[in-house]
């Protein structure tokens, strides 16, 4: 065995050593042995879709008018926020897709509590800070305010109220800034240890905040999100430093979905929910472990195909075929790759396309057999002239596997996009087996073997 294929056959064992922790972990880390602080620390459980685990599905439409106009940047801008709201709300391997050019598909696995992530999402989250003068309105009051006609509002330097004390419910309030100027906001505990949301402002937020709070002692600065006068606290003291925060009768949950919503901005366009269906977990429990039956059940016949035809390079066939599979699952979750009953589909499809790369230099490598090469030769001439037909037909694979992801990713269909995803890989991976791993273990198993000797382990 050369030193070259030496090489080769240690990097193949140290990264199947690495895929096999990975296999078996739900978090890896890694640890400085000098002062045992962790220096990579990475969740790795297989993450399961809708289809699977259960859950919730909505379909999101833009809230606007039929014949308005929805560019697509503002349709992906809301959806990236509305991701990011899911997200932290605690909801895991969220998927989100534009579908046409007015809706988003939102998939939420294991999701708990439905009501609060469909409420969450359509809010369009404008935080402004209102002018209340003296007196006033009752929180959870509808509140009128002039942002949005005076472009000006948001960024100019707020000017004292000219609006009487005794304002009726329906004044228009001021706006002195909105959460354009929010940098930060996080839940926290107010002097009496109820839940609060505490804030940051941006350098010309806090000018603007400064400004204000000085000139505005002893009265109220309401907290308006959504028209909704959440609170109105008293500006005791200048606040000069970019920092504040929300009181108000919260929940630790209304707490969090505030700031969720204050930390993600707001919405470019406004969106409604067009429809919503929950996904019970039973079926996908059912589909897993068919999926499963049907993956070990394929996988055994290939594996004893492979070793009764071509025996003994069947045989190494088999262990470069476990060796992809290894690396596949560790890759799935490494990336992480979110699982759908379609995606196991493709992964169990491209096993059948890693065996076809197998089977086509196994059958080149006995015509040079039977052409009277060595053992050598054979294996680097069979590997040489099946690669054409290899490198061609995975090829033709992968412009498929895009082909489909940019359809489910145009429609929004998700189980699409999965599907194509796990196939891809499986291709890709497949290649790396056929053209290293494959090749590698014929060098180490049968340089040294004999042809003359042992006919009948080849199939001749």
């Amino acid at each position: 065995m050369n030193r070259n294929n030496t090489n080769w056959l240690i990097f193949i064992i140290v990264l199947l050593a690495l895929a096999l922790w990975i296999d078996f972990s739900k978090e890896i880390s890694v640890t400085n042995p000098f002062t045992d602080t962790p220096l990579f620390t990475r969740n790795v459980e297989a993450r399961l879709g809708l289809d699977l685990r259960g859950g919730l599905q909505t379909l999101l439409e833009a809230d606007l008018p039929e014949t308005a106009t929805v560019a697509s940047g503002e349709l992906e801008v809301t959806r990236q926020i509305l991701e990011s709201r899911a997200n932290g709300l605690g909801v895991s391997e969220v998927v989100m897709q534009t579908a046409g050019d007015r809706r988003i598909v939102a998939e939420f696995p294991g999701v708990s509590n439905p009501e609060e992530v469909v409420a969450s999402l359509q809010q369009t989250g404008l935080l402004e800070f209102v002018d209340m003068g003296t007196s006033p309105a009752p929180a959870g009051s509808v509140i009128q305010t002039d942002f949005g006609q005076d472009n000006s509002a948001e960024a100019a330097t707020p000017t004292p109220t000219e609006t009487p004390i005794d304002q009726p419910p329906a004044t228009t309030y001021h706006t002195v800034m909105t959460g354009s100027d929010l940098v930060d906001a996080f839940v926290t505990t107010d002097a009496s240890g109820r839940p609060a949301v505490s804030f940051t402002l941006s350098p010309e937020g806090a000018v603007i905040f400064s400004d204000y709070t000085s000139s505005h002692k002893n009265q109220y600065l309401g907290i308006v999100l959504d028209k909704i006068l959440i609170s109105a606290p008293v500006v005791n003291d200048p606040i000069t430093d970019g920092n504040g925060i929300i009181q108000g009768s919260f929940t630790a949950a209304e707490a969090n979905q505030l700031a969720v919503q204050l930390r993600y901005g707001s919405l470019p366009i406004p969106v409604k929910v067009v429809e919503s269906r929950t996904v019970g977990a039973t079926l996908g429990e059912e589909s897993v472990r068919r999926s499963l039956t049907a993956g070990v059940i394929g996988l055994t016949v290939v594996i004893l195909f492979m070793l009764l035809y071509y025996r003994l390079p069947g045989f190494i066939a088999d262990l470069a075929l476990i060796s992809y599979a290894i690396l596949a699952l560790a890759l799935f979750k490494l990336i992480p790759v979110v699982l759908t009953l379609p995606g196991i589909a493709g992964f169990i499809l491209s096993i059948g396309m890693a065996v076809d790369a197998n089977i086509l230099i196994f059958e080149r490598m006995k015509e040079e057999l039977r052409a009277g090469r060595n053992i050598r030769q054979a294996i680097d001439l069979g590997w040489s002239r099946a690669w054409p037909s290899i490198r061609d037909s995975n090829t033709s694979t992968l412009i498929t596997c895009l082909i489909l992801y940019a359809f489910g990713n145009s429609f929004g269909a998700s189980m699409v996009k999965g599907f194509s995803v796990t196939l891809a890989l499986g291709v890709g991976i497949s290649l790396f087996t056929a053209i290293i791993v494959t090749r590698t273990f014929l060098h180490t198993l049968l340089d040294n073997v004999k042809l003359a000797e042992h006919p009948r382990l080849f199939g001749l």
